[in-house]
């Protein structure tokens, strides 16, 4: 009974999570939970954010090839004290579909990473900041597309204490006077 009852419970759950890549009005982008990422004051570093199409839908890349498709964009609102750097994203993956088979889209599929340059100040006070922002897409499926969404965003940064400058010594005369 109770191995009957744990499938039923893994079975259920597996269903939800299917059900979850699916919104009331299509498929949805999820993002992968991001780990603290650790910077000094002063100093830049690149934050991954992993993103992922549900399977068998597609988003417009961040350069599709025509200007009347919305492009998939990270837009990101700097905390405190945290400047917001280059955002670089993904090459697409050109591909065509059923509802225009002479026309190649560049789009994203699977999984797709885009990152985030992150520099807090030289002054910043040390400590943990949440970092926030939304990925604006449009998904579609083989015959249509849905209207944009925006996923929202969010990772944390801890900012950690600079090391002092060094010293510099006066310059000593070799010769006492």
């Amino acid at each position: 009974m109770k191995a009957l009852f744990a499938s039923a419970l893994l079975l259920s759950s597996a269903w939800a999570w299917a059900q979850d890549d699916l919104g009331p009005q299509g498929p949805l982008v999820k993002m992968a939970p991001v780990p603290v990422v650790t910077v000094m004051q002063g100093k830049s570093i690149t934050v991954p954010l992993l993103f992922r199409v549900s399977s068998g839908y597609h988003v417009n890349s961040n350069h599709p090839k025509s200007e009347f498709l919305i492009p998939t964009v990270l837009k990101v609102e700097p905390a405190t004290d945290i400047v917001i750097g280059r955002t670089t994203y993904p090459d697409g993956q050109d591909m065509s579909f059923a509802f225009a088979p002479d026309e190649k889209l560049n789009v994203y599929t699977g999984d797709f990473k885009v990152d985030v340059l992150v520099r807090p100040l030289h002054a910043a006070q040390t400590g943990k900041y949440v970092v926030r922002g939304s990925l604006k897409y449009q998904a579609c499926d083989n015959a249509a597309c849905f209207p944009p969404k925006q996923l929202p965003v969010s990772f944390d940064v801890r900012i950690a204490k600079a090391p002092p400058a060094p010293r510099k010594n006066p310059a000593q005369s070799a010769h006492p006077r």
